[in-house]
């Protein structure tokens, strides 16, 4: 396996066959087999037929494993589409330190260019998705979700802008960052939002969307985070789709807008030798926001 994270442990099919042997030896002997995937906060194995195994990286990332087990089976009776269903956790050992976790196998390919049929009626679809995870309600219990303030994160964004060229344009870039941070802060109401809607956590099935996954960064914050998709996902028909399923304000549109710029730009020097095809996704996602509008 690649690593991706300064710290990260070695996680293999040797490790995870010793995890379950010891503490869920019904799953024993079953094969296991790594999932290829751009994802960087676990490592996904097959398990058999029905089910799969999800292991943390790092130790930030066990964190939001234990957020998706926690919330995740009050939120999916409430979605539309399918969501990944826990159905057991697995105990830190000395050979792996972090909350792990099996879950049911979902069949589904992640989103792209070339399986789905009709891009505008997924992208209604995912504004389904979105436009009920909004309306449940918020509890003083749940956990903040999304990421800071525009006007916090421009430092670092500029300096990731920066640091993407050669692979986009970085003073086009700017141009959007600059008039982003234009916008007056957002100061309404605080609600569920899925935070991380890029094409890798959103599984395709005969052409069709028919889950999605990762929902470690739930939580209640700006409805801008999920705007991202308009622009990390989709190509202009379906941001379009997209845009008139929801009806967004316009400040909220461009906030959006400016954190897809901000997620992505990160991923670029991050990710540039260790997950190319990530980095891929992410000029894609800066190239679409560009566009004239």
């Amino acid at each position: 396996m690649t690593r991706l994270h300064e710290g990260q442990l070695e996680i293999d099919d040797v490790l995870v066959a010793g995890l379950l042997a010891e503490q869920f030896p019904a799953w024993a002997g079953l094969p296991i087999t790594r999932v290829p995937s751009t994802g960087t906060v676990n490592a996904l194995f097959r398990l058999g037929d029905r089910h799969c195994v999800r292991l943390p990286l790092m130790p930030h990332h066990a964190d939001d494993l234990a957020r998706e087990l926690r919330w995740l089976p009050r939120l999916a009776p409430h979605l539309p589409i399918g969501v990944p269903q826990p159905i057991a956790a697995g105990d830190p050992t000395p050979e792996f330190p972090y909350l792990w976790a099996v879950y049911e196998w979902l069949d589904g390919r992640p989103y792209g260019d070339d399986n789905v049929a009709d891009e505008p009626a997924a992208a209604r679809d995912l504004a389904g998705f979105v436009a009920a995870l909004r309306k449940i309600k918020i509890t003083p219990d749940v956990p903040p979700g999304g990421r800071a303030p525009l006007r916090e994160v421009d430092e670092l964004t500029r300096q990731a802008i920066i640091d993407s060229a050669p692979e986009i344009d970085t003073a086009a870039a700017l141009r959007v960052w600059d008039r982003a941070l234009e916008l007056p802060p957002f100061d309404g109401n605080r609600v569920w939002i899925h935070a991380d809607l890029l094409r890798p956590n959103v599984l395709v099935r005969d052409g069709r969307l028919s889950a999605v996954i990762d929902f470690g960064g739930v939580g209640a914050g700006d409805p801008a985070l999920d705007l991202i998709p308009a622009w990390a996902i989709f190509d202009p028909a379906g941001r379009q789709a997209y845009r008139d399923a929801l009806q967004p304000s316009d400040n909220d549109w461009e906030r959006g807008r400016a954190y897809a710029l901000h997620q992505h730009s990160m991923i670029i020097p991050y990710y540039r030798t260790t997950n190319p095809r990530f980095v891929l996704t992410a000029i894609r996602t800066i190239q679409q926001l560009l566009l004239p509008t």
